[in-house]
This record gives structure tokens, C-alpha cells and sequence, in this order.
């Protein structure tokens, strides 16, 4: 049975309880990006909060064990478990309200909350399970981007200077674990940056299946993929070299596309800047 089918039989299972007023599906599945380690990623949206006893009823129904079993927090209830099959689900229950709320917030209120975005991103590429109206409708405030929303992503993540300026210092000390923590931070920056460049929502606040987004963005480095993936394989002088290099290519594609954006030279002073060494 594939991923797939075993995500509808659990959403027939979902829509018998009447809290319920749609289920979708989520994450690599619902975009065909599947693999052998893969998941299945079930939004369900709820009128009404769901009890322990409402969530618990699905896996019980299908034998399953759970892995984890989250209380509410951060608007979300969340839990993941094991079919009799060993094929892991992993749960985020929302109230309808909630998913309307955030959806406003990022695509109005312009808030750049990656969590929130991921529920957006979910919904505006998930694939409706059940409640097909709830779903559309839900979809269809999350077709149009906002170009406001990729200005202030491109804003806050272009922003890379703090740190990134003592790079060379880092490497002549061979500060390794902070170098390549600061390297990992300068990455998801410039994928941040890229996010909003291709107005895109954020699917994953740690860029999970990073190999795709070559496939996806229209906007992007030459070579993206095997670039950003070298820079933990190579060796770490050139890694460094590399990824000034990408920072730089990453500029000049928002000087193309937003030439507008008032911060861009006191960014191209600040960027351009690393830390001096000491004469004395």
C-alpha cells in the first residue's frame, strides 16, 4: 500500500468524528517528493478543540502505537505514531480559526513567522483528504504572495553580517564548531532571502529537502544545488571562498529583481566588511 493510500484511509477515519471539518495532506507525500524514510504529515482542522480522547480514537482504531503525544501549545496539538504496518504519521491538529488567523497574519500582516508559514505553505501545496470546500477556500487566500512579504524577507535575511564578519578570524584560529555553526546560519539566511525573492512560502524552518529547491525556484545561483551542498564536503578554506562567493551572487539577484529596496547599499557597506587584523 503506498504512503498515499494509507493517508486516505486515516483521513476516513478523522471525518467520522464531527469536531472534524477537514483533513489534508501535508509534506514530501502530498508533493510527490516521497522516499523510504518518509512520513505521512496529516493537518486536521477542528471547530472545536479536540480532546485527548479525539486524538487518541484514530490510532486506536488501526492498532497503532504512539510515538509522541503533545499537549496544545503554540496553537497546535501534535502527535506522531506507528501503524501495524511500521509506516510513522505525524499529526497537526489546528482549530479552523487558528489556520485563518495565521493565514492572515503572514499574507496581511506580513508576519515572516516561519512556523506560520509552514502551515500556509502546507495548505497552499497540501491536498485535501476531506472537507473539500474548507480546503479550498482555505487555499484560496494563500494563491497570491504579497510582494511586501518578500520585501521584508529579503530584509531580514539579507542581513548578514553579524558574525559572517569574522569568518577569517574563525578560520585562522580553526574555531571549527563555531565556523561551521556560523556557515549552517549564513546558509538558511541566503535560503531565507531566496524564499522570498521566488515568493515562496517557507515549508520547513530548517530547509528540509534542500535538493528540491533548485527544482522550484526560478530565481537562484548558478548551480545552487551542488554549490550549497559542497560547502560541508570541501575543504573548509575553499568552503569559505565558496560561500562569500554565493552571498555575492545572492546581492546581485535582489539588486535585479528588487532594485528598489532603500536598505541595499548600507546592506552591500556592512556585508562587504570583515574584521580587521591587528598591525600592533
Amino acid at each position: 500500500m503506498k504512503l498515499k493510500d494509507i493517508a486516505i484511509k486515516m483521513a476516513s477515519i478523522y471525518q467520522q468524528n464531527p469536531k472534524v471539518e477537514a483533513d489534508l495532506l501535508a509534506g514530501s507525500v502530498s508533493r510527490g517528493w516521497e522516499d523510504k524514510h518518509s512520513d505521512i504529515e496529516l493537518n486536521i482542522f477542528w471547530s472545536e478543540p479536540p480532546t485527548d480522547e479525539d486524538r487518541m480514537q484514530p490510532i486506536q482504531t488501526i492498532h497503532g502505537s504512539v510515538i509522541d503525544f503533545h499537549p496544545f501549545e503554540e496553537e497546535e496539538w501534535a502527535e506522531s505514531y506507528l501503524t501495524p504496518e511500521n509506516v510513522k504519521l505525524e499529526i497537526s491538529s489546528f482549530l479552523k480559526n487558528t489556520a485563518e488567523t495565521w493565514i492572515n497574519d503572514v499574507v496581511n500582516e506580513l508576519d515572516i513567522d516561519y512556523g506560520k508559514q509552514c502551515m500556509v505553505s502546507s495548505i497552499y501545496y497540501g491536498q485535501s483528504l476531506y472537507g473539500d470546500s474548507v480546503i479550498n477556500t482555505l487555499k484560496n487566500k494563500v494563491q497570491n504572495y504579497p510582494d511586501e512579504l518578500a520585501e521584508k524577507m529579503i530584509e531580514e535575511n539579507l542581513a548578514l553580517w553579524y558574525r559572517w564578519n569574522n569568518r577569517k578570524a574563525l578560520l585562522d584560529r580553526k574555531d571549527w564548531l563555531m565556523l561551521y555553526d556560523l556557515m549552517g546560519a549564513v546558509q538558511k539566511k541566503l535560503m531565507g532571502v531566496l524564499f522570498g525573492l521566488n515568493k515562496l512560502y517557507i515549508h520547513h524552518p530548517s530547509f528540509k529537502w534542500i535538493h528540491k529547491y533548485s527544482e522550484i525556484f526560478t530565481i537562484k545561483p548558478q548551480n545552487m544545488d551542488e554549490r550549497f551542498a559542497a560547502i560541508f564536503l570541501g575543504d573548509v578554506h575553499n568552503s569559505v571562498q565558496d560561500l562569500e562567493l554565493l552571498t555575492q551572487e545572492v546581492f546581485l539577484l535582489v539588486e535585479e529583481h528588487f532594485p528598489h529596496l532603500p536598505f541595499l547599499n548600507e546592506y552591500k557597506e556592512k556585508m562587504d566588511f570583515v574584521r580587521p587584523e591587528n598591525k600592533v
